[in-house]
């Protein structure tokens, strides 16, 4: 059997978008300390975050619908793949996501000035973000990040536990829904078990990053709005985090196969 669907290259490319998503979603708060809207930011920042969570939440059905087409031989072994180059497309996502940083930042000020004009209305801004003359402007502001870009950055300035933690929640989010899924072929009599713990998992990891990872970036946004601290640490704090996510999904990689055995194991004790 082929190894590499349409099936799979659509999956592939909807969970490159949500990581990019995701990974983009860093941009917001630095637009909302840039035009000192720090509020309306956050509001952009939740309708993103809120976006990106249900999408991944999808994932669970299409990822789960290559195990019910999976050859009767090599299960483990073909699914494993699969799921390998789905767990890469995160990856490349991430990185698009990055690419694209300096972009957003600058389209994302524009769309919170925006906000705060239409009073707070998602929808009116999404109504005015598509006509011709709002989406001629955002071309303007497409650019690759440059090496000025990352000048004057203090690396030195950032908590290491801080990124090690971001680095290893982001990690445990993106495989967690497929390490559940694999378990449920390393213990088939106990599939659905292992299957519906992967919104645990992912829950998990969220809370995660709502206690130790968004109010640290948010004190930093805030300290540039009460011009306590400054812009640049802000886009510092803000590179690093993506830099870590990006390495966390390298990193889940490792703890698939490791994860998805751990989950097994755990079933014994539910089921």
């Amino acid at each position: 059997m082929e190894l590499i669907t349409d099936k799979l290259i659509l999956i592939a490319l909807f969970i490159l978008i949500i990581h990019s998503i995701e990974t983009l979603a860093y941009a917001v708060r630095l637009s909302g300390a840039r035009v000192k809207l720090l509020a309306s930011g956050l509001s952009l920042f939740n309708s993103m975050v809120i976006i990106s969570r249900m999408a991944n939440m999808m994932q669970q059905p299409l990822t789960g619908s290559l195990i019910d087409t999976a050859p009767t031989e090599n299960t483990l072994e073909f699914v494993g793949t699969q799921y390998r180059i789905i767990i890469g497309s995160a990856t490349f996502g991430t990185i698009l996501g990055i690419l694209l940083l300096p972009t957003f930042v600058a389209i994302f000020s524009r769309a919170i000035i925006s906000l705060s004009e239409e009073r707070g209305s998602i929808p009116a801004l999404i109504k005015k973000g598509f006509t011709f003359e709002y989406m001629k402007r955002g071309l303007k502001h497409i650019h690759l990040p440059r090496f000025t870009y990352l000048r004057d950055i203090h690396w030195k300035n950032i908590p290491k536990k801080l990124l090690i933690i971001n680095m290893l929640i982001s990690a445990i989010y993106t495989v967690g829904v497929l390490s559940a899924l694999y378990a449920g072929l390393i213990v088939p009599e106990r599939k659905t078990t292992a299957v519906m713990s992967s919104g645990l998992i992912n829950g998990v990891a969220t809370i995660l990053l709502t206690i130790f990872i968004d109010p640290k970036i948010s004190i930093l946004a805030d300290d540039v709005i009460n011009e306590k601290g400054s812009y640049l640490h802000l886009k510092s704090a803000s590179i690093m985090m993506v830099l870590s996510r990006l390495l966390g999904t390298i990193l889940a990689q490792l703890f698939f196969i490791p994860g998805a055995e751990y989950i097994a194991w755990f079933t014994k004790f539910i089921a």
